[in-house]
């Protein structure tokens, strides 16, 4: 067996931070040294996620301490010693302001944060409001979304974290960008429907139980942030067209469910639909193509991907308008966070990288 490579997690007692960790826990070849939070310092992690409270018994001595959850207490940020692999899970700004002292503590940083996301820096005015307080990192980072840009992530150093509901837009729509077969005059409509965990664990008035409980509420009609992140993918393949997303919160804790409505060129077929889905993603470990005639479960759902690192995609074609109809189910706090961080590093660490990411979800939940 392999020396474990260390690893730290800077911002570890959100939904985010407390998912990375419960995955890199029980990685084999991640030894996870130290987790901050500056609000909870010296509090045992189990104390603020449960689910990693440590077994009473002490096992076989030579279990990996993952499988026997942890001890770990969290520490302040400046308390963090150097280590080979770096997750960060601040809040957004955070990270651009301390980038370049963050950068002497690892040699590879996965920033799960909005700040490196974006290659232009005038998109942080436009989408977040105020310029980018450090524009040199921007193109030293590689966007996180492996089924993108897996080839770059292999040889990166620097890589950004994702954003969920540009995740599930742009995992719905790619291969009918990547096959060309979008008509850009008439621009992509995509609605997301998002559970409450997206809200992040810090309450307020919308997040309170009698105000969230039952709800179907537009949050983001129009000017969604992750907009910038679907508008920046299409254009890897040339396709600059108007990407119209709404964001409505659902009664859920965790998933987003993305229905995108596309315009395809004239002559397109259903079959030449299907021929984009299976190149996109016939080979992708984590993305399945779920469209099937019969049943309860033909079309994506997020409820079933719970704790998995799954994104299904599907979709439905309108050939008397020239409609796509796609769809796409994720885990917001995985596939849409913390379990394309871990995949991400797993590439740039030369690792399979499935590795510690095979939980498939339950059913029934």
């Amino acid at each position: 067996m392999q020396d474990r490579v260390s690893a730290a997690i800077i911002g570890a007692s959100g939904y985010t931070g407390g998912e990375l960790l419960r995955l890199a826990l029980a990685h084999p070849n991640l030894e996870v040294r130290q987790v901050t939070s500056e609000r909870l310092d010296g509090q045992f992690v189990h104390f603020t996620h449960p689910n990693l409270r440590p077994s009473t018994g002490s096992g076989r001595p030579e279990r990996v301490e993952g499988r026997r959850r942890t001890q770990l207490k969290f520490v302040r940020a400046e308390a963090v010693e150097k280590c080979d692999l770096l997750f960060l899970g601040l809040p957004h700004g955070s990270a651009m302001a301390r980038i370049d002292h963050l950068a002497t503590l690892a040699d590879r940083i996965v920033d799960l944060s909005a700040d490196f996301r974006l290659r232009d820096a005038a998109d942080y005015d436009t989408w977040y409001g105020k310029p980018h307080g450090n524009p040199a990192w921007l193109a030293k980072f590689v966007y996180g979304l492996p089924e993108l840009h897996r080839h770059d992530l292999k040889t990166a150093n620097y890589v950004s974290g994702v954003g969920c509901n540009a995740t599930a837009t742009t995992l719905a729509i790619w291969p009918l960008a990547a096959a060309g077969l979008i008509d850009t005059s008439r621009g992509v409509i995509c609605e997301v429907k998002v559970g409450s965990s997206e809200g992040g664990a810090a309450s307020n008035d919308s997040t309170h139980h009698p105000e969230r409980s039952g709800v179907m509420r537009s949050f983001a009609p129009t000017g969604h942030r992750h907009t910038a992140e679907v508008l920046q993918a299409l254009k890897l393949r040339n396709v600059v067209t108007d990407v119209h997303l709404s964001a409505t919160a659902v009664d859920n804790v965790r998933g987003v469910l993305a229905t995108a409505h596309v315009f395809v060129t004239p002559g397109t077929a259903e079959k030449d639909v299907w021929k984009a889905y299976r190149e996109a993603y016939n080979h992708e470990p984590f993305v399945r193509i779920v469209k099937e005639k019969t049943g309860l479960y033909r079309y994506p759902e997020p409820k079933i991907l719970s704790g998995s690192n799954y994104a299904d995609v599907g979709f439905e074609f309108d050939p008397k308008t020239n409609r796509v109809v796609a769809l796409c189910a994720i885990d917001n706090l995985m596939k849409g966070a913390a379990g394309t961080a871990l995949q991400c590093a797993n590439i740039m660490m030369g690792w399979d990288e499935t590795l510690g990411l095979d939980f498939p979800g339950l059913h029934p939940i």
